[in-house]
């Protein structure tokens, strides 16, 4: 019997409630009762139970939810990529293989999406401040905040062209396309009735409300630096200490803030573009501000920045080292509209490699890595990534 382990996180202590699921010999999953109630700050209308978030993994993997059927939340955000895909700018519709090797079919009129695929690793968490504080309903989504809570933010992908919806139909019927593909799939029915009640439970907030739950589980706060924070020193390395010691020197914490290493504000940074896209990305409002990526498990998904421009940690920190100077590193962003947050970090090579090793310190891979065998659909499991 195949097991998965669904981690639902608390907060402030960031204790974990585990629910034991299991597999049915057809390999759909579902999932035991739950051992306790979860507590962690949730919609009250859409509270984490084992039945929701069982139905909203089955969503996230199912391309019946793309246009061509072809695409899924997981074929982006796949758990072999820490929930990425590895790319600097994702392959969506009319695209196939898994991670590094996907590629576009042919003929093609689809571009790449403009953006590199931030994890949804603690997503949970977005908003948080300094003092473990959040709201789910106003969290901070995409890279430029353009949208508020994991419910909102599954519309996104759905409707756009480049990224799930493809040439099947227009963005003004995309979501009642999809509950109608749902209502014509019993199990589906079945699923959706047993979490929402009534004979009418497929609706398009019911699925983000379920993919939410889902995703509220892909938690992963149990790293080297967090057991050293809990008492046990013997967690982090003497390099890692003295890498720990020079973030915060350098001034790092003034925007990877709190508990998930984030302010989650916008912020004028000039990242160079991404030369495969035809224009430049003007970020929030067209102020070129994107926002701060947590740096929780940063060691597993690279590459990095909003459009995946650099591809190590080192580059990364070369970046901050040239910008703090401060010179623009983008010709759309003059020098004097920088945030006046930045600083420059200047460290010899050694010193790099100790921030660079306590950076790989907060990865916990202890998050949630099924993948399942069939979904409701029939279609394969995260699309065509075969």
């Amino acid at each position: 019997m195949r097991r998965n382990l669904f981690i639902l996180p608390t907060i402030l202590i960031f204790s974990v409630v585990v629910i034991e699921a299991c597999t049915k010999d057809d390999g759909y999953t579902t999932v035991s009762p739950l051992v306790s109630s979860p507590t962690e700050p949730v919609e009250v209308s859409n509270p984490v139970t084992n039945d929701t978030a069982a139905l909203g993994q089955a969503l996230f993997w199912d391309p019946i939810l793309s246009g061509d059927k072809d695409v899924a939340c997981a074929t982006c955000h796949h758990p072999n990529n820490a929930y990425t895909d590895g790319l600097d700018l994702s392959l969506g519709a009319n695209a196939v293989g898994y991670g590094q090797n996907r590629r576009f079919l042919k003929p093609n009129d689809v571009m790449l999406t403009k953006r590199n695929s931030l994890t949804l690793l603690n997503a949970a968490f977005n908003g948080m401040d300094g003092n473990g504080n959040y709201v789910s309903s106003t969290a901070p989504m995409f890279w430029d905040s353009r949208t508020k809570s994991l419910e909102e933010q599954i519309v996104g992908p759905l409707t756009t062209f480049e990224e799930m919806r493809g040439h099947a139909y227009s963005e003004a019927v995309t979501l009642d396309s999809i509950v109608n593909r749902l209502t014509k799939i019993a199990e589906y029915r079945q699923l959706f009735q047993t979490v929402f009640g009534g004979n009418q439970a497929i609706t398009a907030a019911n699925i983000g409300k379920a993919i939410a739950a889902f995703e509220r589980t892909l938690t992963a706060m149990n790293s080297p630096y967090d057991r050293y924070q809990k008492g046990d020193k013997t967690a982090l390395s003497d390099q890692q200490v003295q890498g720990m010691l020079h973030f915060k020197d350098e001034g790092c914490p003034i925007c990877h803030s709190g508990p998930m290493f984030s302010d989650y504000q916008l912020h004028v940074m000039s990242v160079p573009d991404n030369t495969q896209l035809t224009s430049s990305d003007a970020g929030a409002g067209g102020t070129y501000a994107f926002r701060t990526p947590s740096l929780r498990n940063v060691g597993l998904t690279a590459p990095y920045m909003h459009n995946g421009v650099f591809q190590t940690l080192k580059q990364v920190l070369k970046f901050y080292d040239d910008i703090g100077e401060p010179i623009s590193q983008n010709p759309h962003v003059p020098v004097q509209r920088l945030d006046d947050k930045i600083q420059r970090i200047a460290l010899l090579p050694a010193e790099q490699d100790q921030v660079i090793a306590f950076l790989n310190a907060l990865t916990d891979p202890g998050f949630n890595k099924f993948i399942p065998a069939r979904v409701p659909s029939g279609l394969n499991p995260g699309g065509n990534i075969r």
